[in-house]
């Protein structure tokens, strides 16, 4: 216990600065000042997390004193700067990164919106931002709107709510407005699409080859000679599933085959709906000897439908499907895909939003391309083709 020397109470004493690197007390009842010991032995260890205040009240300084020098100011005593760092250290001071960058207008922090976190398509996109957003210093917060528009909106206002830097968004199936989109561009907030992205508003997007990749599986069962070709298409409000049932058209009228209305069936990718898809489609009077599924997920359905009612794939009916994950190698047979490269689409979909956010008004939107790979498997290969 430190006393004053000269009436040798402990009660008026305050804490006043340092002499030398000895801490100066002065007592209030005597009027003396004088100094102790090596304030090292006096600083105190708190159980709470240490702020500025602490660290003041411990070297008997102004919190302004201990914050100019924690940011490196220089208009403060060099040797009162060392002590106050090493104190700061001592007490394991960790700054309060979320109050700093309230205090600069910025969070580091990305906010993104997906459909379904169980995809695993959407899985691999979060691991690519992720991995870009780490990298450059800033926290991911995810939110999932359950391919719900109302739950997309307010995921999108709760983002917000937590101020973060800007917003990376894939659209539910049941989006077909986006007011909630527009009044956040027009609030400065940077926004990037991916994947399931909008026209009516002007960022910078993310997409697939999702014409390409429909024309090239569809040509691919033309090569192996088939003829009457189903596609089991998405929702019509979907950009993605419009491309992609586009890219099959283009593929039957390049090879002079006639396009039937009946070989196409719109879905919300649910397998009910695949599977009464599969049903309509073999009690035509010319069933299809071919299946497109502009989702990967339904033609592994209906290729375990058709096994069960002993119909033979490829030789039969072939099968394709765009996009892929391991059980559509590992299923028997193995399915044809067009693969997507999700973890890519969100490297590049975060890198963009990033640059966006630093840069921003002299950044203007864009759209980036990451291309898919046709991979053939056996769903689709036959003994005799073109």
């Amino acid at each position: 216990m430190v006393v004053c020397e000269k009436c040798g109470s402990d009660a008026n004493l305050v804490k006043s600065g340092f002499v030398r690197g000895k801490q100066r007390l002065f007592c209030k009842a005597c009027s003396v000042h004088f100094t102790v010991g090596s304030p090292h032995r006096e600083s105190p260890k708190v159980p709470h997390q240490t702020t500025i205040v602490d660290i003041a009240k411990a070297l008997g300084v102004a919190p302004s004193t201990v914050s100019r020098a924690l940011n490196g100011s220089t208009d403060i005593n060099a040797f009162t700067r060392r002590e106050i760092l090493r104190v700061a250290s001592e007490m394991d001071y960790r700054p309060n990164l979320l109050a700093q960058s309230l205090h600069r207008g910025e969070t580091h922090t990305l906010g993104v919106v997906i459909p379904d976190i169980e995809r695993p398509f959407f899985a691999g996109v979060l691991a690519g931002i992720q991995k870009v957003a780490t990298e450059a210093g800033y926290r991911v917060m995810i939110c999932q709107s359950n391919e719900s528009h109302s739950t997309e909106t307010l995921n999108v206002q709760a983002l917000v709510a937590s101020r973060v830097d800007g917003l990376l968004i894939s659209h539910s199936k049941e989006t077909t407005s986006f007011e909630h989109i527009k009044l956040q561009l027009k609030k400065g907030l940077p926004i990037v699409h991916f994947d399931r992205v909008c026209n009516e508003v002007e960022t910078s997007k993310v997409v697939q080859e999702d014409f390409e990749g429909s024309f090239l599986l569809v040509e691919h069962l033309i090569l192996q000679g088939c003829r009457h070709i189903a596609v089991l298409a998405g929702p019509r409000e979907l950009l993605i599933s419009n491309a992609r049932l586009e890219g099959y058209k283009a593929a039957l009228k390049k090879y002079g085959l006639s396009l039937n209305e009946e070989l196409i069936y719109h879905s919300n990718f649910k397998k009910g709906e695949s599977l009464e898809a599969l049903e309509n489609w073999l009690y035509l009077p010319q069933s299809p000897d071919g299946i497109f599924a502009v989702h990967y997920a339904n033609a592994i359905e209906i290729l375990t439908e058709l096994k069960k009612r002993n119909i033979k794939v490829p030789s039969d009916i072939s099968i394709v499907g765009f996009g892929d994950e391991l059980i559509a190698e590992l299923i028997d047979p193995s399915l044809t895909v067009f693969h997507l490269f999700p973890f890519k689409v969100g490297e590049t979909a975060a890198a963009l939003l990033i640059d966006t956010i630093i840069h921003k008004e002299n950044v203007q939107p864009v759209v980036k391309t990451v291309k898919g790979e046709l991979i053939i498997r056996q769903s689709s290969l036959r003994a005799t083709s073109l």
